[in-house]
C-alpha cells in the first residue's frame, strides 16, 4: 500500500501532465482539430484517473 505522501507526488506528477495536455489540445484547436480532440481525450482520461486517487473509486 502506497503512502500517503508517494499518492500526493504522484498526483501532482499526473496533475502536471494534465495541465500540459489541456494546453496542447487548446494550442492544436485551430491548427489541427484531431490532435485536438486525442490530446483532449487523453486529458479527459488522465483527471478521470486522478479523481479516482483522490477520492477513492
Amino acid at each position: 500500500m502506497p503512502t500517503t505522501l508517494e499518492l500526493k507526488t504522484y498526483t501532482q506528477q499526473l496533475e502536471e501532465k494534465y495541465k500540459r495536455l489541456v494546453e496542447k489540445a487548446y494550442n492544436f484547436k485551430y491548427t489541427d482539430s484531431s490532435l485536438s480532440d486525442f490530446a483532449a481525450f487523453k486529458a479527459k482520461r488522465l483527471k478521470e484517473k486522478i479523481n479516482r486517487i483522490k477520492f477513492g473509486n
